[in-house]
């Protein structure tokens, strides 16, 4: 089955931008993450195909390559497996290694050399993969740790990783001599392509494992537990080596990027250390002072009102913020106080209230007199 266009599959044109086309994957990337579509199997298929597009358009070195050869540039090893969660900020590897990626190809595109297409052996390392991990603020506060279950490729367990089954054995690929490529005329430029015979891996094996059909790695779903730190911030990336997709007849293993997104919580509100909130007080405790129970991650905490405090006061609980990584300190609670203003009064509440307005003088009443002057002087400045 033909490949669909990478340019295609991201809803980009050709000329677009690197930034264009970043901002086109993260779009359909959430549209179609396997865990906004539980289940879906073809929500899955495309964001392995968002994923695998984006692995190479979303990379100039590779975008290149691919725009003079297309899909030929990247099979069987020329460009690695593009894996269902791939870090769209990870996808920088490594381009002039030699070790058969896309900057290599562009190289002997021009000069028409393979130096070493295939790693020693025919391995190739496995792929990165990225996985979305939502959790609380509170997990956050006290750090976590959680078990999360991804499908990738894993080391097939009939050939243990070779590719070769019982009695099978690997020698170098008579056609491309261990170089996984062969140079073809163009007229008057070579240009390389990865080896017919040996699809890119330098070698053959007489008798390849039935189950892996000579990859030497399946597709497996694996749980993987990962210990979350607390006082990590929205965006975090946490790395787990050699937790990625197994590579290629006995390759390295990739790494797995787990990128962390916060719950957006009820009552607080989070700026890096420090944490925000608003609670409504009584009128009469803002009026008389008193104390008040006020909400925090670690439990309720008591804080003191001053007699007179004002409606949008604002009051500092240090401490009592979030923990700063690798650290004991922790940054501050900032609490904004509300006046709750008595809705439903009773006649003998009213009553108390209409005297206690009147033995109120304008001492007791700073701010309206304040505005009342100000506006007193704008108004006479009008007439």
């Amino acid at each position: 089955m033909s490949k669909r266009d990478y340019y295609e599959i991201l809803g980009v044109s050709r000329t677009a931008e690197q930034e264009e086309i970043k901002k086109a994957y993260r779009k359909l990337a959430v549209k179609y993450h396997p865990d906004k579509n539980p289940g879906d199997k073809k929500a899955e298929e495309l964001f392995k195909e968002l994923a695998e597009a984006y692995d190479v358009i979303g990379n100039a070195e590779k975008r290149s390559a691919y725009d003079r050869f297309g899909h030929a540039a990247f099979q069987n090893g020329g460009g690695g497996r593009a894996g269902g969660f791939h870090d769209p900020f990870d996808l920088f590897r490594e381009m002039f290694t030699g070790q058969g990626g896309a900057g290599a190809g562009i190289f002997e595109q021009f000069f028409g050399q393979a130096q070493g297409g295939a790693q020693q052996g025919g391995r190739q390392r496995g792929s990165d993969l990225r996985y979305d991990l939502e959790i609380t603020l509170e997990e956050a506060f006290t750090g976590c740790e959680k078990e999360i279950e991804i499908s990738k490729l894993d080391t097939c367990g009939d050939c243990d990783g070779s590719g070769a089954a019982e009695g099978g054995k690997a020698k170098t690929c008579s056609l491309c001599h261990g170089r996984g490529q062969v140079a073809m005329a163009r007229g008057f430029f070579q240009v390389v392509q990865p080896c017919p015979q040996c699809h890119g891996a330098g070698q053959t094996i007489d008798k390849p494992c039935k189950k892996c059909h000579g990859e030497g790695c399946v597709e497996k779903t694996s749980q993987i537990n990962l210990k979350v730190p607390s006082g990590i911030e929205h965006g975090s990336r946490l790395r787990s080596v050699g937790a990625g997709e197994a590579g290629v007849r006995g390759g390295g293993k990739g790494d797995l990027y787990v990128i962390i997104h916060l719950e957006e919580h009820p009552i607080f509100k989070r700026d890096g250390i420090h944490l925000y909130c608003q609670i409504p007080i009584p009128f009469v405790v803002a009026a008389l002072g008193g104390e008040v129970q006020v909400p925090s991650l670690k439990g309720p905490v008591a804080l003191k009102i001053p007699a007179g405090t004002q409606s949008a006061s604002s009051f500092r609980l240090k401490g009592h913020g979030m923990p700063i990584l690798q650290s004991t300190a922790k940054g501050d609670l900032h609490v904004r106080v509300e006046v709750e203003v008595p809705t439903k009064l009773n006649g003998e509440q009213r009553e108390a209230l209409e005297h206690f307005s009147q033995l109120c003088g304008e001492e007791n009443t700073p701010l309206h007199r304040s505005f009342m002057e100000r506006l007193k002087d704008v108004i006479g400045g009008r007439l």
